[in-house]
């Protein structure tokens, strides 16, 4: 489980194109923390440390280094997340290790289950803020958010500010906009979203009474 509040930009240092998934390395400080099997989320999408924790060298060939770690995306990962198209070699990446028992609950409750794609459709100031609009592939997703609630964007914990039929908007502060990849976000560009697991469960249970 994690909680949305992003630990780290990584870097993406490598990408491994095979028929049945993609290999990531990706360099981060909190590669040091994995062990295989580990989970950590990755622009909100929860994938497993493979192998051990490696340096690299870095970019322009100096003898520095960086820790790295290697994640598997499947296919199915690659299908239902932006990581296909976000995930290319030097490209930064959301980075949240999974919670331990007794962490601070900073932000809301993510399962790194990435329940559709968007795209961010316009972005405006707001005083020293950023709003920035993201309409899902599917408008249907819309039903599980409510304004003032929460969402996970790109595995960043959000308060929605606003929302119509076609879309959400989040404000960002500058702190967020620095931390984190939605510092760069345009219009067009994919964002992976996860709703509210609890609005799930509700509207299931109810689906079902009302079956009953």
């Amino acid at each position: 489980m994690f909680t949305g509040i992003v630990q780290d930009l990584g870097t993406v240092v490598a990408v491994d194109e095979q028929d049945d998934g993609v290999r990531l390395r990706v360099s981060t400080a909190l590669a040091g923390e994995l062990s295989p099997g580990d989970s950590i989320a990755v622009n909100g999408c929860c994938l497993t440390a493979v192998g051990e924790s490696a340096e690299v060298a870095g970019p322009d060939g100096t003898s520095t280094t960086t820790l790295s770690f290697v994640a598997d995306v499947m296919n199915e990962s690659l299908r239902r997340t932006s990581l296909s198209r976000a995930a290319t070699v030097g490209g930064r990446v959301n980075l949240e290790l999974a919670m331990a028992a007794g962490d601070r609950f900073g932000g809301h409750i993510v399962q790194g289950h990435v329940d559709a794609t968007g795209s961010v459709v316009g972005t405006r100031p707001d005083g020293f803020a950023r709003i920035v609009r993201i309409a899902p592939e599917d408008p249907a997703l819309l039903r599980y958010v409510v304004e003032k609630g929460s969402i996970t964007i790109d595995g960043v914990s959000l308060t929605v500010s606003s929302i119509d039929e076609e879309a959400i908007e989040v404000s960002l502060i500058p702190e967020t906009l620095e931390r984190t990849t939605l510092g760069g976000v345009g219009p067009g560009d994919p964002v992976n979203l996860e709703v509210d697991v609890l609005a799930k469960h509700v509207e299931k249970l109810l689906s079902a009474k009302d079956r009953s």
